[in-house]
């Protein structure tokens, strides 16, 4: 069950930023930009560093998701005042009326996803990956090496 259940998880992911890229290309944007966008969003003023710990991804590639970012006016740089040397990035307003258009893509993609799901599968779907996401993030870091 494990190797098919952490395939399966995996193949759903993928298919999904795949569904969404396909949809967001349209409007211009990318799955890694469109994260960049939401993390901005909910934690305003991070460095670059800190995003591209967030997104799971080199310090530099995500500098040039930011460069394209900033180049299309959704974000911009602003000197950290406690660090001159370092850059806080912020969502700018032009970035508002694509977070909505992104957000409404990604709620009809989730929702052809879902298709055939009840209200109350949907619900135990969405706890049970709660749980799963909890006791992963949970488990201490020496025993999941330990476990291979």
């Amino acid at each position: 069950m494990t190797e098919s259940l952490g395939f399966l998880l995996s193949d759903v992911s993928r298919l999904m930023r795949r569904r969404f890229d396909e949809r967001a290309r349209k409007s211009g944007a990318s799955v890694a930009q469109w994260r960049v966008l939401k993390i901005l969003q909910r934690q305003p003023g991070l460095n670059q560093g800190q995003i591209a710990e967030l997104l799971e991804v080199e310090p530099i590639s995500c500098c040039r998701m930011i460069d394209r970012l900033e180049e299309s006016g959704l974000v911009e740089r602003r000197r950290d005042p406690a660090d001159r040397r370092a850059w806080r990035i912020h969502l700018t307003d032009t970035a508002s009326p694509v977070l909505a258009d992104l957000h409404k893509l990604a709620g009809e993609m989730i929702e052809d996803a879902l298709q055939g799901l009840n209200p109350e599968q949907r619900e135990q779907l969405i706890e049970s990956l709660q749980t799963i996401r909890s006791n992963l993030t949970s488990v201490p870091e020496g025993k999941e090496a330990a476990h291979g």
